[in-house]
Formats: C-alpha cells, structure tokens, sequence
C-alpha cells in the first residue's frame, strides 16, 4: 500500500515493488465527481486530470490489461481527457473498442441501480465485458435483479440501530460495526413519516416540504424519499445516510438507512471493518467505492480471459 499522491508515484518504483514478471492488470477508478453534472466546476476540477494517470502508468509498466471506470459522464463532460485516454492506449497495442460500456450494476447482483462507464483493455488481446448475472425483469433465464429486501430485510435485517449521538456517548463509533444512522430533526421525521416508498419529494404534503421544494419547483426529484423493499436501491453516494441528499430513508422504518445498511447495498461483506472513527469519512469510503460484487465480475472476466492466453513482452499471444 502506497499511501500517496499518484502523480507521484512512478512506473519503475511500481515495477520495482513487483518484481519479475510484471504488472498483470492495473486497475483504476479515478475521481468521478467532476463529470457529474452536479460540479460547478466543470472542465476546471483539477481531479479530471487524473484519468490521464491510467495512460501515464500504461506507458511506463505496460500491465498485460487494464480496468479503468467512472460516470457514464467521462464520456461527454470529460470527452477531451477520454479521447486522449483512448487514443494512448491504441498506440500500447491496448485492444478496446468493444470493451468500454456503460453497465448497470444491478445486472451483476448487486441490490442498487447504478451506471459506471468501463473499460476492459488488453494488450495484444481483447478482453470483452462479462455477461449479465441479472436481469431487470428477470429476461433470457436471468433471475430478476436483487432488492433492498435481500440485502437488509429479512433474514439479513441486523436489528436496530443507534443514533450517532447514542454512539458518540459510548465512546468510539467503531464499536457500534457502523450500524449507525444520523438524528433527525422533528421536521424531517415528520417529512420521513409522510414519504411514500419508491415516490419522490412530491409525495410528502407540501406544508412538510422544505421552502424551496414548495409551489412549482423544478429540480431534483430524488431526495427526501424512501427506497422501495422490492427493488434495487437508488444510487448510494457519500450523502447515503442524508435524508436530503437522497432517496435514503428506509423502506419501512422512520428512519435512513444505517452506514452499514449502505455497505451492505454496496455489497461490501456482512463482516468488513471500517476503522475510521468519523461518519463523514466512512461515508465517503462506502459511497466513492465500487461495488464489490461488480468489481468481482470484472477482475474475474479479466483473469478468466487473461488465463487462456499466455502474452509475451511485446504484447503478443
């Protein structure tokens, strides 16, 4: 582990911690935020440069593939840095026309909808995106996608959780397994009491909205709502345990979801430790991250597909 700046981390020191045989995949997920279309920044976020790691490192270590993924966004807001991504990659011998793609993550059984742009390339060889595990509808012999209820009810339901003051007061946050969720106001237990699963802001009775949701307002319709027990969560972002940034009440309970309800929707093990001892922090760990069910798809299509062919140093099966 090199807790480090990567623009200061070079090839020849990666090589050297490797050893013989070389890098097999190098696997990136460069900060997504600046091609969202909720930055104000624009091309000007100084994290969009940090896609063009991918093609420096590609050049300086020459891994046998690659996995890189982002916001379908990459593709219109961060065109120039996609395109030139692309275009360094061909020139490697890295083959990948057909293997970058928005996928939906409840496709791979992951209990969240979710889309991420991937890439999959190889050097020499052409690794294609993995199959899909699910289906919305459950299509082609495919089981239907997962839901919140398989993930946290159920079976799987973890019992109450504490209030984050209730944690504080004992001590140490990690103690409670992050099975926490955030106080609420009055007036958002109010709200969150009125809100209807699977419904937007609009179903809470405009007295109870907030002042700017209130007459004819156009905006985000996806706060201050409650997620659906029978279908795939909403997208779980660093705000997932903020009734006003998201669809993050619980389906049934008057209450968020907890931090680890999140983890568990990110598909992250029942058992995974998060030794942070901010909820601001862990938040953003399980909010940022990759879900772990999907990024097992794609390391798994990479080794399955790797493993057929034997890749020379010059790039050739």
């Amino acid at each position: 582990m090199l807790e480090q700046d990567i623009t200061g981390v070079s090839g020849e020191e990666l090589l050297d911690i490797v050893g013989p045989g070389g890098v097999d995949l190098l696997a990136g997920c460069p900060p997504c935020q600046g091609y969202t279309s909720l930055n104000k920044y624009g091309d000007g976020d100084p994290r969009n440069r940090l896609v063009l790691q991918i093609a420096r490192l590609a050049q300086e270590i020459k891994p046998k593939a690659i996995m890189m993924e982002n916001v379908p966004g990459l593709t219109t807001r961060g065109k120039s840095q996609y395109k030139v991504l692309k275009a360094v990659l061909k020139t490697l011998g890295y083959k990948l026309d057909d293997s970058a793609r928005v996928l939906q993550v409840a496709d791979y059984g992951v209990p969240q909808e979710r889309r991420r742009l991937v890439i999959l390339a190889g050097r020499g060889l052409e690794i294609e995106l993995p199959s899909p595990t699910h289906s919305k509808d459950g299509q082609n012999g495919l089981p239907r996608w997962k839901s919140v209820a398989d993930a946290i009810g159920g079976e799987r339901y973890i019992g109450d959780p504490a209030s984050l003051s209730q944690a504080k007061k004992r001590g140490n946050l990690r103690l409670s397994d992050w099975h926490v969720v955030r106080d609420l106001s009055e007036q958002n237990e109010r709200r969150i009491t009125a809100a209807v699963p699977g419904e937007s802001w609009a179903s809470i009775p405009e007295d109870l909205r907030p002042d700017c949701h209130q007459g004819a307002y156009v905006g985000f319709t996806n706060v201050y709502g409650r997620m659906e027990w029978h279908q795939p969560s909403p997208t779980i972002t660093a705000g997932c345990t903020t009734f006003s940034k998201g669809r993050f009440g619980h389906p049934v309970m008057n209450r968020t979801i907890s931090v680890r309800e999140a983890a568990l929707l990110q598909t992250f093990p029942r058992t995974y430790k998060f030794d942070v001892p901010y909820m601001e922090h862990v938040c953003n760990m399980i909010g940022n991250a990759l879900p772990c069910d999907f990024a097992e798809a794609l390391a798994k299509q990479c080794y399955d597909t790797m493993s057929r062919f034997i890749v020379d140093e010059n790039g050739r099966g």
